[in-house]
């Protein structure tokens, strides 16, 4: 194994090539089969991102270098027949002494300082401080029984990919070695989206952000393209980023990984990073945010909370009155944009969503999840409004009868009407299957709300869906009453609170046809 490790030429990125097979490919490697590999195959979300994020500054900067500037002409030329070969390689080879691992003056996304900075060079941590997935310090994880005075040997290429996730996901907190706190990385708390192409050629020209503008070519530059870090940057203010490259590589935290003789990794140094300045003008392009209580709230993976439920944030929504908007990721229209140069060639769009919640330091879940997206709910903001009213409607039928729901719990307890006896009611209903039974029953139906409402069964489509969601109503309501057992006092309950269960769902969800009364009676 080489100890110097090229990115370039040495195995490291798992792809999912055509045939099934997945094998590992170092960068050359990936972009010259980028028509043959369907998909990137990291297994840990942040990574997989990640991964992808690198692609994208690498594709964007040889595009920029080789032509400066793409008109949508040349994205449809290359989502057709493939990104341009010559520019990637010619890019890569001018850019090749950056993408060492283990360069003693610019190790890859590292910060060679370190090894001689006094804070630090006298300090060795764990490879498990940058695994997110890793026990380490007093974080420890159920199935992961590291320790941290011995860590375990970790390959080069299991190295950078946890690196790569690191970066981008992780959460701001105490860092206590160069500066007492740092700021999160690009992704922290991201459900990070990202538009699909049948190969990763295509998912790369979906995806691809805007060439820069006359004069720009040399303002948005990845980590590689920068001089190394110094330990005064490390120290200084937040920055804000320059732009999509930028974020994609930013170096948030400062880590210099210390290869072992036979070229694995068990230690490294650790400090703070390249802090990241907020700009809410210039949020991540991977990012979409929902309008919350107090303004625009990422999407992230929530516990208890169905993906699905923030749909509307992906789609056009007109401005309200009060002028707050949700915000569809950037990727997304980069991707329709090329659809619409393209005349919409394709009914939909894969998307893969991603990425990790936490809370503060602590790290809660990560995720990968994919959807089918119409592209008509999308390029017609009459559909894309039917959409966001529909959601709303699941969300409107499952608080009306998740109130219900607390009144009859509420009924079974002592002092039914004290505020307390209500708050304690509605603890139980949030414990239990209520709400996880309820959506996720609804999801069920979804994929054919959205074909109905991109087709021109629109009308079916709607009456399928008020009756699933009658349906899921009903059925989570039956969990309910499971709980409650068969004692008088909850016989009582049932009766008084079903007759208003009904009318609450006839007022939400009208009967449509005979075939949904006939179900009701």
């Amino acid at each position: 194994m080489s100890k110097d490790f090229s990115l370039l030429d040495e195995p490291w990125l798992p792809v999912r090539l055509a045939d099934g097979r997945v094998v590992e490919l170092g960068l050359r490697e990936v972009f010259r089969r980028s028509r043959e590999i369907v998909a990137l195959a990291e297994t840990a979300p942040p990574s997989l991102v990640a991964q992808y994020r690198l692609l994208l500054a690498i594709t964007h900067r040889a595009l920029t270098r080789a032509q400066g500037r793409w008109a949508p002409a040349d994205r449809v030329r290359w989502y057709r027949e493939g990104l341009p070969q010559q520019a990637l390689q010619d890019y890569l080879d001018h850019r090749q002494d950056r993408f060492w691992l283990f360069h003693a003056q610019a190790p890859f996304l590292q910060v060679a300082a370190l090894a001689e900075a006094q804070a630090t060079r006298d300090k060795r941590k764990p490879w498990t401080q940058i695994a997110l997935a890793s026990a380490n310090g007093n974080t420890p994880v159920v199935f992961d029984h590291a320790v941290d005075a011995e860590p375990a040997a970790l390959a080069p290429a299991q190295a950078l990919g946890t690196l790569l996730g690191y970066l981008q996901f992780t959460p701001g907190g105490l860092v206590k070695c160069l500066r007492d706190a740092d700021k999160a990385g690009p992704l922290v708390n991201t459900a990070a989206i990202l538009p699909l192409g049948a190969t990763l050629s295509e998912t790369l020209c979906l995806a691809l952000h805007p060439a820069p503008r006359p004069g720009e070519e040399e303002i948005d530059l990845p980590a590689w393209e920068r001089p190394p870090l110094t330990i005064a940057q490390l120290q200084g203010e937040p920055v804000p980023a320059t732009g999509p490259n930028d974020r994609y590589t930013r170096q948030s935290r400062a880590v210099l990984l210390l290869p072992e003789a036979d070229g694995t990794v068990r230690w490294l140094h650790f400090a703070a990073g390249w802090a990241l300045a907020d700009d809410p003008h210039a949020p991540d392009p991977m990012a979409c945010f929902r309008v919350g209580s107090q303004g625009l709230v990422r999407v992230s993976f929530t516990e208890g909370r169905a993906f699905w439920r923030d749909l509307p944030a992906m789609v056009p929504m007109p401005a309200l009155p009060q002028g707050l908007n949700s915000q569809a990721a950037a990727v997304l229209q980069h991707a329709l944009a090329l659809h619409g140069a393209m005349a919409w060639t394709v009914p939909d769009q894969p998307l893969l969503v991603a990425g990790l919640a936490s809370d503060q330091a602590k790290l809660l879940r990560w995720r990968a999840e994919s959807l089918r997206l119409p592209t008509a709910l999308v390029a017609e903001p009459e559909r894309a409004a039917e959409l966001r009213d529909q959601v709303a409607l699941a969300e409107a039928v499952h608080r009306a009868v998740a109130q219900l729901a607390v009144g009859m719990l509420a009924a079974m307890l002592p002092d039914p009407t004290s505020k307390d006896t209500r708050t304690r009611a509605r603890a139980l209903l949030d414990t239990g299957p209520f709400t996880a039974s309820y959506f996720s029953q609804a999801q069920r139906a979804l994929p054919a709300l959205m074909q109905g409402l991109a087709g021109d069964a629109q009308d079916a489509a709607l009456a399928a869906w008020q009756q699933a969601l009658r349906a899921a109503a009903l059925q989570a309501w039956q969990q309910v009453l499971q709980g409650l057992g068969r004692s008088p006092r909850a016989l009582k309950a049932d009766a008084l609170y079903w007759p208003r269960l009904h009318s609450t769902l006839n007022q939400h969800l009208p009967l449509h046809s005979p075939l949904v009364a006939q179900e009701e009676a």
